[in-house]
């Protein structure tokens, strides 16, 4: 099995490149970033293509940059799967709300049936149909475009929103829409929920502006209290337009009450 040191130098020499050609490059690029740390020396290249040195990331760019290496491909090189990576994230259980800043362009790991296609408008058992596991980018899916699209993730200690949104939830945020709805809907199922940032984290929930603030509404069922928030406090990230979680029935939410409350502005 070839050594990333290996394909980096069968590159260079595709390209009919001397060490010092790549020396010189390297030190453009270095000038042009206004930093050393992309520069490669030349006992430094001969390094990573003879020895098996680790570039640094600057190094790495750099030598991407100067042999058209696409950056992804040359990390998987070195074992650093970014394929893998939002699958990674998801693993790691966290307790608060978050938003999850990854590219909505990352491959994400979808089940491929056997002998016939899945219809997505019907109730399907899949246990029975997948022979194998494919990836494929976000974007293809449901043919949306997920450029203006982004993740959150509903921490399990998140009850505010419950039943509509169970902690561990997977959600999916519009950024295009992110002016507060203030009618339109006739059931809870269909009322707007929104993804907010404000200065100690993210908070998900059903939104009514009041003047210069804004209100935000737990679900009754989640036993919690409404915050109230200053425009100026929080920045709306989107609404809520999917949403993908785990039905535990056997796990019971603790009892607790909120830890910030309401404040009491005319309304």
């Amino acid at each position: 099995m070839e050594r990333p040191g290996e394909k980096l130098r069968q590159a260079r020499e595709r390209l009919k490149l001397t060490y010092r050609d790549v020396v010189e490059a390297s030190q453009e690029i270095a000038r042009r970033r206004n930093s050393e740390e992309f520069a490669v020396a030349l006992s430094r290249l001969a390094d990573i293509e003879n020895k098996g040195t680790l570039p640094t990331i600057y190094r790495l760019y750099t030598l991407c940059a100067i042999y058209r290496l696409d950056w992804q491909v040359v990390l998987q090189w070195y074992g650093v799967p970014l394929d893998q990576l939002p699958a990674e994230a998801l693993q790691i259980r966290l307790s608060e709300t978050h938003a999850i800043h990854l590219k909505a362009e990352s491959p994400v790991v979808v089940p491929q049936p056997v002998d016939q296609a899945i219809d997505l408008n019907k109730t399907t058992f899949l246990s029975h149909m997948i022979r194998r596991w494919g990836k494929l980018p976000l974007s293809v899916l449901n043919g949306l475009d997920h450029r203006h699209f982004r993740y959150g993730f509903i921490g399990l200690e998140d009850w505010s929103m419950y039943p509509v949104l169970r902690p561990g939830s997977l959600v999916l945020i519009d950024q295009n829409r992110r002016k507060i709805a203030i009618d339109g809907w006739s059931s809870e199922h269909d009322r707007p929920i929104y993804f907010l940032e404000h200065r100690g984290g993210y908070r998900a929930g059903w939104c009514i502006p009041a003047g210069e603030h804004l209100l935000l509404l737990p679900h009754p069922a989640s036993q919690e209290h409404p915050i109230i928030f200053e425009y100026s406090e929080i920045d709306v990230v989107g609404e809520v337009t999917g949403v993908a979680m785990l039905l535990e029935s056997k796990r019971r939410r603790r009892a607790r009450t909120s830890t910030i409350p309401a404040k009491s502005p005319d309304l």
